[in-house]
């Protein structure tokens, strides 16, 4: 009897396993899903804040090359541009393309001399753990940048922009909103096609004068209205509970959700015409979602990963959306200010739109 039950579930066993090789995107996902996940955590994450990309106003002095080059030396931070104004120092920050600037005045010589602050750093504070970074640098040791010895000084100033209190909230709440839209849009969208072959309604759709085009559209413009009032909830109950601030105008704000929901439905789709059953469809898109909240800049920040995971991290929509949320919400900016992550949203779109069309194509012959 015992010989008999172990017999049959051996049976069962084999094809199971048999199935699964058969199955070659569940297969490759059992394989793929934790490769990814030990190369994200072990190697793309990480939580010290390192080269952030810092604008100078330097004072034109030797005094200020030397400040710059003990800076650099820390390596939290990365010289890459110079500004010869702090407006426009402050500009770039609004549109997202520093975290910080260092303003060194034009006395810099005589500050030195007479042992006061030397300067002021200006400080992107929506992102609480750039802030604190840049923020330790304003007690930089003098005898680090003269050579002798001295006391511990304040060196610098420090000024918060957007988020001076440093609220993780003010941070977080934004980003969740290009999480949550991720996560509900692809799930909506990824099984879409796979759906009505399933239900038998594939045939049907193929009889229809419908074009493979149409039929991609009319797939993603009923959730675009969901997407929106979910960005509505979040914003509006992060902003009455957490009091979470909204600098930037409502129009710029729905414009720049509409790309992503736009990015992400056609990625769901893309999805939809690759997977032959709602459960692949379902695995490909935790494969991708996990990569979105790890790598988007929403829960580390960007400039800290190793340029191949910013590398990857900048074929996802929502480490574009994310800049662009973050910009328009918390420092008043606009799409313009944005362009390069707008213009890559309706890039993706675009391709995407074709790609999965032309995919369906295939699929009718």
């Amino acid at each position: 009897m015992l010989l008999a039950s172990l017999r049959r579930i051996k049976s069962i066993t084999t094809k199971e396993i048999r199935q699964l090789k058969r199955d070659r995107i569940t297969f490759g996902m059992v394989v793929m899903i934790p490769l990814i996940q030990l190369l994200l955590f072990g190697y793309a994450i990480n939580t010290d804040v390192r080269n952030v990309p810092v604008v100078v106003d330097q004072s034109h002095s030797a005094a200020g090359r030397w400040i710059v080059e003990a800076i650099k030396v820390t390596q939290v931070v990365s010289i890459e541009k110079h500004y010869a104004s702090a407006e426009e120092a402050e500009a770039a920050i609004t549109r997202g393309e520093v975290r910080a600037a260092l303003i060194l005045p034009p006395n810099l010589t005589q500050k030195l001399a007479n042992g006061e602050t030397l300067g002021q750093w200006v400080v992107d504070g929506s992102d609480t753990m750039v802030a604190s970074a840049i923020s330790q640098l304003r007690n930089m040791p003098l005898d680090q940048i003269t050579g002798q010895d001295t006391q511990r000084l304040p060196t610098f100033e420090v000024a918060l922009f957007y988020n001076p209190e440093q609220r993780s909230a003010v941070n977080i709440v934004p980003g969740l909103i290009a999480v949550i839209l991720t996560m509900t849009m692809l799930l909506f969208t990824s099984a879409a096609i796979v759906r009505e072959r399933e239900r038998g309604n594939l045939e049907l759709l193929i009889t229809t004068p419908i074009k493979p085009l149409e039929l991609m559209l009319g797939k993603i413009v009923p959730y675009i209205l969901v997407g929106l009032v979910q960005m509505t909830i979040i914003l509006g109950l992060g902003h009455l509970i957490f009091d979470v601030p909204i600098n930037g105008a409502i129009a710029q704000l729905l414009m720049g959700t509409l790309l992503f929901i736009a990015a992400s439905l056609t990625l769901g789709l893309i999805i939809s015409t690759i997977a032959k059953t709602q459960l692949q469809a379902m695995q490909m898109t935790i494969f991708i979602i996990l990569p979105t909240i790890l790598l988007s800049g929403f829960m580390f920040p960007f400039e800290a990963m190793p340029r191949p995971a910013q590398w990857l991290a900048e074929l996802l929509p929502a480490t574009h959306f994310m800049r662009i949320i973050r910009a328009i919400v918390l420092r008043g900016g606009t799409l313009s200010d944005m362009q390069f992550d707008a213009l890559w949203l309706i890039g993706f779109t675009l391709v995407g739109i074709l790609v999965a069309s032309l995919r369906f194509t295939k699929r009718l012959d």
